[in-house]
């Protein structure tokens, strides 16, 4: 059996987040730095942390104790560059180098659709995150039709990525001890705030 194929964003590193898609991507960030709580010197992992523009866009807001990580080499390039008193480095979505409850807040911004393992991603936020802490994903907001009609795409091509409605995610959550807290929408954007019992 073939096995799936992945994103790969390497290549467009130096590129990401200028042009077009630079502003498609402006609406994900404002949305997230719009709901997001932080307190200052909080401690923040963003997962899939591409060029570090959360990381950067959140300690612009509020001074954070910064972490991100990131499979794509180039993108964490990029990253320590954009956010250089940081802690960024290569690692996967669920077997991360951090230790149990240690941050106050965990993002991942246009990634969780990538993710192949999400109860794996799950089960990994509940350890490192600290009880009362938030996870806050943001991800493309489709209709029922579109989100089935990509899905049913991804499996037939075999590409990883799934794309999750807020239920489902929070369903995915509940089995590792999170609790839906909101979900924002704005038109082709979503938020939701899940947080990890006490």
């Amino acid at each position: 059996m073939n096995k799936a194929r992945d994103f790969k964003f390497d290549k467009m590193a130096s590129s990401y987040d200028v042009g077009l898609k630079g502003k498609v991507l402006k609406k994900f960030y404002d949305l997230l730095i719009k709901r997001i709580d932080v307190r200052q010197d909080a401690t923040v992992l963003d997962v899939g942390c591409g060029t570090g523009s959360v990381l950067k866009l959140i300690n612009e807001v509020t001074n954070i104790n910064g972490y991100g990580i990131d499979i794509e080499e180039n993108m964490i390039i990029e990253a320590k560059q954009k956010c250089p008193t940081m802690n960024i480095q290569v690692s996967s979505c669920t077997e991360t180098p951090f230790g149990n409850n240690k941050f106050d807040v965990i993002t991942t911004c246009l990634a969780f659709h990538h993710f192949a393992d999400k109860e794996g991603f799950a089960r990994e936020t509940a350890r490192i995150l600290k009880p009362d802490g938030i996870l806050y994903i943001t991800d493309p907001n489709f209709s029922v039709a579109i989100r089935k009609s990509l899905n049913l795409a991804f499996r037939i091509h075999r590409i990883v990525g799934f794309f999750a409605a807020p239920k489902e995610i929070e369903e995915i959550f509940s089995k590792y001890g999170f609790l839906l807290l909101s979900v924002c929408t704005d038109k082709y954007v979503q938020c939701i705030a899940l947080r990890k019992a006490s």
